[in-house]
């Protein structure tokens, strides 16, 4: 579950330089004759895309613009676009993140984490490959920065172990590489569920929004076309990152017991940890399998199909019942549950306000005819097929994402490649599938992604290093994300590529 960091300095220059561009553009264009309100809504997304990409101000409020402006120049009523704000995605985010703190706060990371290294062993590939797939499927269900943050003592541990072998010149190739697979693990692990990156969650909404009357995309159906793309995705980069970093012959496999000794300090699992485990895989459970998993001809039905009213229950209500569940539920301790409002306080409101200001971002787009003109403009302008668009959008994503919020970039993207693919006649999975993955897709630079930011920080990598690691990483995740989208996805979703 990826999160982007928090921006709370402001920049004047930039905020004057925001409305300046936002005046002249109202001034200067008249994109549709006759209907102002989509020269309007062109104006506020450009304002909002600028003050969000250079964090003017506070990205949480850069996406409030919408509550304010659109209903004082026409575009939306005040009413609707304050509901975007609020809806079942927004509370499938928080009754995820309510999980994934409740599993920080009882340390059942840690211990998933140690127990995948124990049972994979010692050896320099064993190792490299326990602490990406730990990342991995950590980052499928919570924070890619606490799953950072939490496994970069371990990295040290190990690290400093094998110096003390070896030698710290010996070494330092080989944790370069042990801490870039911490980072690419983390980003590839959170494509795989809805709630593992924001990306994920804005495009499902954002399709809701422009396509009300295609089939929702449930979180079972993205579970099973997106876990082959990330495991493809692992061990490709598992395997490119041995090539590159692997250690030399004199290298020998830590004791079988290391990590072992590591998991056993942590003594036996507490009631706690047992109840919030036990929370999680149901959790896992009525998530996947809600409603009907469909591959091919191949129908899995799903268990809400023994409600009379199945299409009243949605992901989001089952993240709030369980999430329920965490503040009803004893822990051992005397009148504490094994979740508290504290918790709360953990939760990334900036990345609540920034989903209801894409959601609206987006309405706006539909509403004032926006999405449909950009559609007609670069098909018009563009003499390419919708593969060639795939290819191109979902490059460019992968590009803007290194050095922008793949959340705010996602969601600004999203609607005009939903114009386009109505524009083009094609169904608009194509288009918005890839260009939601590629923002998850940034390998090359520190500060593309927060697992990133803080591998670099532990001073053992220099930028040469991981721009040069990334750089075909990005090329092969685009190839991949487009390829898998044509094939595994018309069987998934159902639409003929």
């Amino acid at each position: 579950m990826a999160t982007i960091q928090i921006q709370d300095k402001v920049n004047f220059r930039l905020i004057i330089a925001g409305i300046i561009f936002f005046i002249g553009f109202i001034s200067f264009f008249d994109l549709q004759p006759g209907e102002p309100q989509v020269t309007f809504t062109a104006a506020i997304g450009i304002l909002m895309a600028f003050w969000w990409i250079t964090e003017a101000i506070p990205i949480g409020a850069t996406s409030l613009l919408p509550l304010v402006l659109f209903p004082f120049m026409g575009v939306m009523d005040g009413k609707v676009v304050a509901e975007s704000y609020i809806n079942y995605i927004i509370f499938l985010y928080i009754g995820g993140f309510i999980m994934a703190l409740s599993i920080e706060r009882w340390h059942l990371h840690k211990r998933i984490a140690l127990k995948i290294l124990s049972l994979l062993g010692g050896s320099p590939l064993r190792i490299l490959s326990g602490f990406m797939l730990a990342s991995g499927i950590l980052s499928m269900w919570m924070s890619n920065t606490a799953t950072a943050m939490m496994m970069l003592p371990i990295a040290f541990s190990v690290i400093h172990t094998l110096e003390n072998i070896y030698s710290e010149a010996n070494t330092q190739k080989f944790a370069s590489g042990l801490l870039l697979g911490i980072a690419y693990g983390c980003s590839i692990g959170g494509i795989a569920t809805l709630v593992g990156t924001p990306p994920n969650l804005s495009f499902v909404r954002i399709y809701d929004i422009m396509f009300p009357h295609a089939d929702p995309i449930s979180f079972g159906n993205w579970f099973v076309f997106a876990v082959p793309l990330a495991f493809i995705l692992f061990i490709f980069t598992l395997w490119y990152l041995y090539m590159i970093y692997k250690p030399g012959k004199e290298f020998k496999p830590l004791p079988g017991s290391f990590f072992k000794e590591e998991y056993n300090k942590l003594g036996r699992m507490t009631p706690e940890e047992k109840r919030v485990f036990l929370l999680f895989n149901i959790l896992v459970f009525l998530w996947i399998f809600r409603s009907d998993i469909t591959i091919g001809n191949f129908v899995l039905p799903g268990w809400s199909r023994f409600f009379s009213q199945a299409s009243f229950i949605n992901d989001g209500s089952i993240a709030i019942f369980v999430a329920l569940l965490l503040f009803i539920l004893p822990s051992s301790k005397k009148d504490r549950a094994l979740a508290d409002w504290k918790i709360a306080s953990g939760i990334p409101w900036h990345i609540v306000l920034l989903f209801g200001g894409g959601f609206a971002l987006a309405s706006g787009f539909m509403k004032s005819g926006l999405s449909d003109y950009l559609g007609h403009f670069l098909v018009t302008h563009l003499n390419t097929g919708t593969e060639g668009f795939m290819i191109m959008n979902t490059a460019l994503m992968s590009i803007l994402t290194e050095f922008t919020s793949n959340t705010a970039t996602t969601e600004m993207m999203l609607p005009i490649v939903g114009g386009l693919a109505k524009e083009l006649g094609t169904d608009p999975l194509l288009l918005m599938i890839p260009v939601t993955l590629a923002g998850s897709m940034a390998f090359m630079f520190p500060i593309a992604t927060p697992p990133n930011a803080i591998i670099f920080g532990a001073s053992k990598l220099t930028i040469k290093q991981m721009a040069f690691t990334g750089f075909l990483l990005n090329i092969v995740a685009v190839l991949l994300i487009c390829v898998f989208t044509i094939f595994w996805g018309a069987m998934i979703f159902g639409y003929s590529a």
